[in-house]
């Protein structure tokens, strides 16, 4: 079974390369190489999997579920220049995908529980568009990274 929570967020950044030129960042990222920077009004969703558990009839406490969203993805985004004050992005370009990923992390260790995995980080940066961080995919890419060790 997989069970989705929500989260919302508003943060600013600027995608820039520190070493390429004014005009190439803006041919690489158009608008959103702004020196000043932008914002979005970023939509989280987690989605968990696991199984019910036989006498709760829960794959895990929901209430939990939004209070970790809120202490690792909320109060340190939520209306936050993520270039200047979020870490890693004082040297990581805060583009959706790097947003994703970094989400990704902060709660994967978060989530560590036999009954239950994280499943997908889909973060909207528009209503238009989002970026899917996916079990399967990191999976799949640590069992090559172990293969190409070998």
């Amino acid at each position: 079974m997989f069970v989705t929570r929500k989260a919302e967020f508003s943060a600013s950044h600027v995608c820039r390369v520190p070493e390429l030129s004014d005009a190439e960042n803006r041919e690489l990222y158009g608008e959103e190489a702004n020196p000043n920077g932008h914002g979005h009004n970023y939509v989280l969703e987690v989605t968990l999997e696991g199984e019910p558990d036989p006498v709760t009839g829960m794959v895990l406490d929901l209430k939990r579920v939004k209070e970790i969203l809120e202490e690792e993805v909320v109060e340190p985004m939520d209306h936050r220049f993520l270039n200047y004050e979020v870490t890693p992005f004082d040297r990581v370009v805060p583009t959706a995908a790097n947003i994703a990923r970094e989400i990704w992390r902060r709660l994967e260790k978060r989530f560590d529980d036999p009954q239950f995995r994280l499943e997908r980080v889909r973060l909207y940066e528009t209503s238009d568009l989002y970026v899917d961080v996916l079990a399967e995919d990191l999976a799949e890419k640590a069992a090559l990274g172990e293969e190409l060790a070998a």
